[in-house]
């Protein structure tokens, strides 16, 4: 057999590339069937050159291309191709923007197709449990809703350039520690409502070519040899296309594994579990259909590759791509704060072009543009703040490092770098001081200790805010951090990790070249010890609980209305905007149609996110106070009106029901709120929702409540409560004790035991209500109303 490198697909020359005949998986002898469902080396999928199958090669994303050159590693310490590295999901989220995101969508498809890559790993699209997760940078939210929408819109940019993707990590990969063991103990209500939600719109919406199965385990099982979770959720339920590849090294036990519906196996295993799978067809203990599916979804990726090959033909515009990735970095800044300082009538952002800026802190010469591991990106340049903003500016520019983000610096050593930078900014009129987490505090393969920054840096905020008042603080970080300053520094800017163009695109927002639109989509707290999973992060031996439940994000601190640093859904314009009266109403097709008029009051033009939250107060299951269902990005020129219409989908109100195992809207009065955040909201309206039709079937255990709410038990035994109450008279009130609700009491008395109330059956040893006449109301009940025969 050649190598898998000489048999691959794409060709090199675009010219040549032709659609190929990818055989059926029927022309396949059991060990090439096998051969198809590990990978020949760290990159490659097997070729099987008898019959014509290339090999194809998928490589590291998600926020830019990772090809690594021949004998590269997985984790980054080789070198890659250059690409273009646009802004992390951490940034990029913060954007809201599903038309911009499908756009870097296209251009991450469009260099990968130009280097002959079938399959970008990405996105990733868990959920933010915790702020501590080390990986968070690569993540989008702690909202579901965002997630899903998000990433659908990534997987469409992406394929719409004949290349595939991988959404990831699937499923409740929450945490970096311990992840090649560890279990997420999760209830089925969180799991489905948060955990899995956003990977199943997705799914629906956007057919990844294939979904990764992540390095940990779900309620004691792996996730790569979960039955469950890759074949009954995800392909039976949500209908999924394509194909299961393994995080790299996730597999357990190969055989379980693909009988579970994990596919192909990454990287090589050189064959061994290769042999492990025809041994097992051979002695019967796997049919050898189920490989013969596995092998067959892999023969379809491999046709899909061949089809969109050299459906972009280079080279690369990398000017273009830069000018994208300035774009997106900007559109993923979010103004935190910004208010007057002492003398100054307005606030302190937008800097004036001419003004004397004192540029401080080591990010702004060297910036922190993306995170640690497997989805390190060689840029194909780099900004620096520092150089964009003396580019912008028409006055003095001064640095000073400020701190050291090197390990162990001497006393003497970090007091010089705060002394000049105390100098620098007692002699500018403004001081921008760039601050944020050093790359080692966060990383793939570990989690933080802490959401704090670094000592030293909040050192030196006092040292100059004390020399300065007008003071900007610009974060470069991964994931939250906690700002004990929030109310003591006129302006903050939420930088994330931007990408390679991050320092252009903080100088055009710093200078007011960009109006900021970025809101977030996580939580800022004040606490660590504030935070959901505070408790139960990050587990002990090898299990993580779930212990805040449905309660994720900004749903935990509604619930307990607890104080945050900035909500969920936060983020300042330099132009302000009013909002309408919403108004909502229920289509035809079930779904709940949002409308606002939404106007820009100010004098500059701006981009709003506009956010749509759903409450049910009556809910009879526990729900948060309101929840993110719709939202949209909107620009607007100042004066200018438009009105916004959103569209939640029913599917989204639904809650999954535990006693049915299946999803329910319930039905009722919801509450529909517009606004610019979680705890901004500018209008709310109510509308009626009818509910699904569903009852569950009644037995002795069920309850007397859930008897009465039932439709065609309920009237019946409220006649005969009635009729029964009647012919006692006077004496019913002798069995209620006075100040007692009875109707209360017995809400959750089994109906099966009724018989045990002798005195309300109308004799005294209850032979009225026997249990012949309980089962023949369930028989007649279950049965819709029609008497049982017999």
């Amino acid at each position: 057999m050649t190598s898998a490198v000489s048999a691959s697909l794409p060709l090199d020359n675009p010219d040549e590339r032709n659609p190929m005949s990818i055989p059926d998986v029927t022309e396949l002898t059991l060990e090439e069937k096998a051969s198809l469902t590990s990978g020949a080396s760290f990159w490659y999928t097997k070729a099987v050159e008898r019959v014509g199958v290339p090999a194809i090669m998928v490589t590291d994303g998600p926020h830019g291309l990772r090809k690594q050159r021949e004998g590269g590693d997985h984790l980054g310490i080789g070198d890659s191709v250059p690409a273009t590295c646009f802004p992390p999901a951490v940034g990029l989220g913060s954007s809201w923007d599903v038309d911009l995101i499908h756009r870097v969508g296209e251009a991450l498809g469009t260099e990968t197709s130009i280097e002959n890559v079938a399959v970008l790993l990405g996105p990733g699209i868990n959920i933010k449990r915790s702020p501590l997760c080390g990986r968070n940078f690569e993540y989008l939210s702690e909202d579901p809703i965002v997630s899903g929408v998000l990433g659908a819109a990534i997987v469409k940019g992406i394929q719409s350039k004949g290349v595939g993707t991988s959404l990831k990590h699937f499923a409740a990969n929450n945490q970096e520690n311990d992840r090649m063991r560890a279990s997420s103990d999760v209830d089925p209500r969180p799991l489905r409502e948060i955990y899995l939600r956003g990977f199943q719109r997705v799914v629906e919406d956007a057919q990844p070519w294939t979904v990764m199965c992540s390095y940990n385990r779900i309620n004691g099982v792996y996730a790569s040899e979960d039955p469950w979770l890759l074949t009954q959720v995800l392909r039976d339920e949500w209908g999924f296309e394509g194909l299961v590849v393994s995080d790299w090294g996730a597999v357990n036990e190969r055989v379980p594994g693909l009988a579970a519906g994990m596919d192909l196996e990454m990287p090589s295993s050189n064959g061994v579990t290769d042999a492990q799978l025809v041994a097992a067809v051979k002695d019967g203990s796997l049919d050898e259909s189920v490989l013969d599916v596995a092998a067959g979804r892999v023969l379809d990726l491999v046709r899909k590759a061949s089809d969109g090959a050299g459906a972009v033909a280079g080279p690369l515009d990398v000017d273009a791509h830069h000018a994208l990735a300035r774009e997106a970095a900007g559109r993923s800044i979010v103004l935190l704060r910004n208010e007057a300082p002492r003398q100054a009538s307005g606030p302190l952002l937008p800097l004036a072009r001419d003004a004397r800026i004192a540029v401080i802190g080591e990010f702004a010469a060297s910036p922190r543009y993306q995170g640690a591991g497997s989805s390190m990106i060689n840029p194909t340049r780099l900004d620096n703040a520092l150089d964009e903003i003396r580019a912008l500016a028409t006055g003095d520019v001064a640095y000073a490092q400020g701190f050291s983000n090197a390990l162990d610096v001497p006393a003497d050593e970090a007091g010089r770098l705060r002394d000049e930078a105390v100098a620098a900014a007692a002699d500018a009129e403004v001081a921008v001081l760039f601050l944020g987490l050093p790359a080692r505090l966060e990383s793939e393969g570990y989690d933080r200790d802490d959401i704090d920054l670094p000592a030293a840096q909040l050192a030196l905020l006092d040292a100059v805010l004390a020399a300065n008042p007008n003071t900007v603080v610009v974060i470069s970080n991964g994931g939250v951090v906690a700002l004990p300053f929030a109310d003591r520094v006129p302006a903050i800017v939420e930088g994330w990790l931007l990408g390679q163009a991050g320092g252009g695109a903080t100088a055009d927002v710093l200078f007011g070249e960009v109006n900021p639109s970025g809101k977030l989509t996580e939580t800022i707290p004040v606490r660590l010890e504030d935070t959901p999973a505070f408790l139960d992060f990050p587990g002990e031996f090898s299990h993580v609980r779930y212990g805040e439940g449905l309660f994720v994000g900004y749903r935990w601190y509604d619930a307990r209305r607890l104080e945050v640093t900035f909500p969920f859904g936060h983020g300042l314009s330099y132009t302000t905007f009013a909002y309408g009266d919403a108004a909502a109403s229920v289509s035809p097709s079930g779904d709940v149609e949002v409308t606002v008029a939404v106007t820009n009051t100010g004098e500059r033009a701006g981009r709003e996110v506009v956010q749509v939250y759903t409450g049910l107060a009556s809910s009879q299951v526990q729900r948060a106070p309101r929840e993110l269902k719709g939202f949209a990005s909107v620009a607007l020129e100042p004066g200018e009106t438009q009105t916004v219409t959103l569209t939640v989908r029913r599917q989204d109100l639904a809650y999954w029901d535990i006693r049915a195992d299946r999803w329910v809207v319930e039905g009722g009065s919801y509450t529909v709120s517009v606004g610019a955040s979680s705890r901004d909201l500018r209008s709310s309206v109510e509308v009626a929702v009818d509910g699904d039709v569903f009852t569950l079937p009644l037995t002795r255990s069920s309850s007397m409540g859930e008897v009465l709410r039932h439709p065609v038990a309920g009237p019946i035994v409220q006649a005969a409560i009635a009729q029964m109450m009647g012919g006692m008279g006077d004496s019913a009130a002798s069995i209620m004790p006075e100040g007692v609700d009875f109707s209360k009491m017995m809400e959750s008395f089994p109906i099966g035991r009724i018989g045990m109330m002798g005195a309300l059956a109308g004799d005294g040893d209850g032979a009225g209500v026997g249990p012949e006449m309980i089962d023949g109301l369930i028989a007649m009940a279950n049965a819709g109303g029609v008497p049982p025969q017999g």
